[in-house]
């Protein structure tokens, strides 16, 4: 009996082995996953703290796109205000001058300056064909070709023209200065805030606005391209109305002066 006795705690043991070594195993295999799940977890905080940091400068971006589109609004507002403020001085010289020639000669000579600087240093758009038309008119005047009162009603035709270019999108065809290349394209312009191009051997890009003046910029990468293609299309076809996601033209401006 008392071998009987201890042979027994041995049994009890050996039978108890088996299930020590299963739950070993269980806790070494779930320590294993929880040192994964932890990785995953770190992968996901790192990527998380990336994609916040991304949102953060894109909202940053946004919020600065958007204050110059403002002061870009502003400043169309302000040209605007001031052109028609120049259609009034010019029907108030004429009224007053009457049908005298001389009294209407410097007020015509210094509307032509004031609009010719408006153009030169304005919006890129046609601004040859532009400058032309009022060097034309103030040839015409001077030689005697045309009256002052005629010359009246052309600057005044001019100025709605200028009012009627700053509210219209459309797409037009001009000679742009591609690095340092005069090639003639097709331009988008919307109202005079943002204009692209698409040149004949298909190159797509942006009207920016720096420090210097005004440059056309190629834009690289399918998905801009894509973007101004489908500005393009829709201008051909009338779509003058929507929304569009378009490469910022102004972004460059603000890096360079960073």
């Amino acid at each position: 009996m008392p071998a009987a006795v201890k042979i027994l705690p041995l049994l009890l043991v050996s039978a108890m082995f088996p299930l020590l070594t299963v739950a070993q195993i269980d806790v070494d295999s779930l320590a294993g996953r929880l040192i994964a799940l932890r990785g995953q977890v770190d992968e996901l905080q790192t990527e998380m703290n990336i994609r916040r940091e991304e949102h953060k400068n894109r909202m940053a971006y946004l919020s600065a796109q958007k204050a110059e589109l403002e002061a870009n609004r502003d400043r169309e507002s302000l040209r605007i205000r001031q052109l028609e403020q120049e259609m009034d001085e010019i029907r108030q010289a004429q009224q007053a001058a009457g049908s005298n020639a001389d009294s209407l000669m410097p007020i015509v000579d210094d509307m032509v300056l004031r609009l010719r600087d408006q153009v030169a240093s304005g919006f890129p758009f046609k601004v040859g064909d532009r400058l032309a038309e009022l060097d034309e008119l103030s040839s015409r005047l001077q030689n005697g070709a045309v009256n002052p009162q005629r010359a009246v009603n052309r600057l005044w035709a001019f100025i709605e023209d200028e009012i009627r270019i700053s509210k219209e999108n459309a797409i037009y065809s001009q000679t742009i200065n591609l690095n340092g290349d005069n090639v003639l394209a097709d331009v988008a312009k919307l109202g005079t805030a943002l204009m692209y191009f698409k040149t004949r051997d298909e190159r797509y890009g942006r009207v920016v606005r720096s420090a210097g003046g005004w440059r056309y910029e190629v834009v690289e990468g399918s998905a801009a391209q894509e973007q101004i293609a489908v500005l393009f299309d829709s201008l051909r076809k009338q779509i003058r109305q929507g929304y569009f996601e378009l490469p910022y033209a102004i972004a460059a401006v603000r890096s360079e002066g960073q």
